[in-house]
């Protein structure tokens, strides 16, 4: 019997045994499921910063000395996003969202370089446009190498990035990604695939820059409205009123916050944007006492911008409030720049002549397309390609013969840019813009014919120099100020600012090309369309929150710092990477010692971040870049009269067809020569 309760004995010590190790097998298991979390985390950290490593950010100190740096493979492809109207978005598409998925979304924004700048009525607006999908295990929502038009935000799962066939990254609940595909029809250079089952909420780019367009066309209009019905300011022009709306700034305040304080100088007009102040008078031997309030879309303190002021009285904040305030020396400034801007003599101080006399003129005027013979071909581009013509009665005048494919034009929808850019050129003759002569048209093809300047473009100059010094870049510099210059006094926009946009004439002066960019706004008006190059694109042409003639400024500033080092300042082969370092600023960019004070000064003045702030947006337009100390010396007046020798005189370099025998247009031509409207 003893030896029957041992063995039971021994064997419960067993059975307990065998429970505690189970017990530490379950403790072991639940330390190894926490230390196979803490290396997933680990792994997609380590994924970031190989991320990092693939995708390197800006690094400008070396662009003047690498000869195969980033910039020589970024694309430096011209970037024109469709044109929507502000009634596209379909109501049926709009989707309500708990408060929790708004929540979500909201975070998911604020870890976006371009979604985190959307103000908090432009993310009202948007909310209600994404909608919810559901994409299962494996399923490739992004692929590498093809083209979207989708940005998304994970509700639920996660997935994978990669590129190459190799991890770089998980997304999570509450990430975002494909945001450069709201901005345009860009080639994805990541694939991202769901790891688990997902959810995600998506938003088209069409929704997005259409809602964005709306949001701000009707804020300024709002402002704008608001500051014409002021007392003191119904005597302002229009322009003077949309400059305000630009120029004004944002301050907010918390309840009990005094805003103003009786007794104190102000030279400060505040518009209250949200919440709602109390306004309180005190007089001698009285008590303080309440003598207004004021809501949103009212204002106060407007007597500050007319000259010195003493408050009558205290402002208080009686909420949170928000207000839009504009102070006395800006304000006089916008005042003080109306006269420059009414005043067509000093708009037109570029000595650029309405017109200029042509010797080819006689024999122009009655051109026909059959009456050119093309002698070579200069170049190819993405509509077409570039021929060098001269007239069989006058061979020795040679001109350059655009050739656009009209098939290739409407289907990249650029019939309204091609409509804008001849007209536009047709009507300006200034010394620095490539001249426009005569346009023609066939069954397939429009043709515009240009002088020809054969001395190539400024990039490939640069490319040959790897950067260029002061001096030439000044004298370049200087030739595209006067263009931009000429087509702004007539309410024109470049917006494509570039070195491969700048020819060379015969004489070694620089001009500016045609472009499809090309647009004319009315006075007070904003134009929408994402359009222009990355890396010289300003901020708001970016963040869709209309530009004007400010955008060139900065492009002109970018133009600058590439000329000196033969690197952009803003550089990166990730797309998104690239416009983010843009939209940072140019503060954040540490200069390299090819760039002298006095440039730099120059570089970020034109790329301040406000565009009404710019260097040559300011009161005395164009002036102020030529009086900038960089400038100091410079002959202007001789480069408006082609006085002033050029930094470099290359030779010209094209294919002659010495055989004698040379190639004419053929085809049902139609010489339709004052209009393409019908095409």
């Amino acid at each position: 019997m003893g030896t029957l309760r041992d063995l039971q004995f021994a064997l419960q010590l067993k059975i307990e045994e065998l429970r505690q190790r189970d017990a530490l097998i379950d403790e072991l298991e639940l330390e190894l499921d926490t230390k196979d979390e803490l290396i997933r985390r680990l792994q997609e950290e380590l994924d970031r910063y190989r991320a990092s490593v693939v995708l390197p950010g800006p690094s400008p100190a070396g662009c003047s000395t690498q000869g195969e740096d980033l910039l020589r493979i970024a694309n430096r492809k011209t970037i024109i996003s469709e044109s929507f109207t502000p009634d596209s978005v379909n109501p049926d598409t709009l989707c309500d969202k708990n408060p929790e998925c708004q929540k979500l979304i909201q975070s998911a924004f604020l870890k976006s370089d371009l979604l985190q700048n959307l103000d908090e009525d432009e993310t009202r607006a948007v909310m209600p446009c994404l909608r919810l999908i559901a994409v299962h295990r494996g399923f490739c929502v992004i692929q590498e190498g093809t083209f979207g038009s989708q940005a998304y935000v994970v509700q639920e799962g996660r997935l994978d990035v990669t590129k190459d066939g190799q991890k770089l990254l998980t997304m999570e609940v509450g990430d975002v990604f494909g945001e450069v595909a709201l901005l345009y029809d860009c080639k994805q250079i990541y694939s991202v695939t769901a790891q688990l089952e997902s959810k995600l909420w998506v938003i088209e780019r069409k929704t997005y820059q259409t809602v964005l367009m709306r949001s701000g066309q009707d804020g300024l209009a709002r402002t704008s409205a608001l500051l014409s019905s002021v007392p003191s300011l119904l005597s302002l022009p229009k322009d003077a009123i949309m400059k305000m709306c630009d120029l004004m700034e944002e301050a907010h305040y918390t309840q009990g916050d005094y805003i103003i304080r009786q007794g104190a100088p102000g030279d400060t007009f505040y518009i209250i944007n949200k919440g709602q102040v109390i306004v309180t008078e005190k007089k001698p031997g009285d008590e303080e006492q309440v003598v207004s309030e004021l809501s949103e879309r009212q204002w106060f303190g407007e007597k500050a911008l007319w000259g010195e002021d003493v408050r009558a009285g205290n402002v208080i904040a009686a909420s949170d409030v928000v207000c839009l305030l504009i102070d006395r020396e800006t304000f006089r400034d916008i005042i003080g720049g109306m006269v420059f801007e009414s005043s067509p003599e000093v708009q037109q101080n570029t000595k650029c002549k309405e017109e200029t006399e042509d010797k080819d003129a006689a024999f122009l005027s009655s051109s026909t397309l059959s009456d050119f013979q093309i002698i070579s071909t200069l170049g190819a581009g993405t509509f077409g390609h570039t021929d060098l013509v001269q007239l069989k009665s006058n061979i020795k005048g040679l001109f350059a013969m655009r050739v656009l494919d009209k098939k290739a034009i409407i289907q990249n929808n650029l019939r309204e840019n091609i409509l804008r850019e001849r007209n536009i050129l047709m009507d300006s003759s200034c010394p620095f813009l490539v001249r426009l002569h005569r346009t023609f048209r066939d069954d397939e093809r429009l043709y515009m014919l240009t002088e020809a300047c054969l001395h190539g473009d400024l990039y490939s100059l640069l490319k040959d120099k790897v950067c260029l010094d002061e001096s030439s870049t000044k004298f370049f510099t200087a030739c595209v100020t006067q263009a931009l210059t000429f087509l702004h006094a007539r309410n024109v926009i470049y917006r494509d600012v570039k070195p491969e946009n700048v020819l060379l004439d015969e004489r070694g002066y620089a001009k500016l090309k045609g472009s499809t960019c090309l647009k004319k706004i009315e006075v007070g008006k904003k134009t929408y369309t994402l359009c222009g190059t990355p890396g010289y694109m300003a901020p708001e042409v970016i963040y869709n929150k209309g530009h004007s003639v400010a955008a060139d400024f900065w492009s002109l500033g970018v133009f600058v710092f590439e000329l000196l080092t033969g690197g952009l300042p803003f550089n990166s082969i990730d797309p998104m990477r690239l416009l983010s370092e843009t939209t940072r600023g140019i503060d954040n960019i540490d200069f390299p010692k090819a760039i002298s004070k006095s440039a730099s000064s120059l570089i970020k003045k034109l790329c301040r971040h406000n565009p009404s702030e710019r260097l040559g947006s300011r009161r005395n337009g164009a002036k102020d870049i030529q009086k900038h100390k960089w400038f100091e010396g410079f002959n202007w007046d001789g480069l408006s009269r082609g006085t002033l020798n050029p930094p470099f005189s290359p030779k010209v370099k094209h294919i002659w067809n010495n055989g004698g025998t040379y190639a004419n247009y053929n085809g049902n031509t139609l010489e339709l020569c004052e209009t393409w409207e019908d095409f």
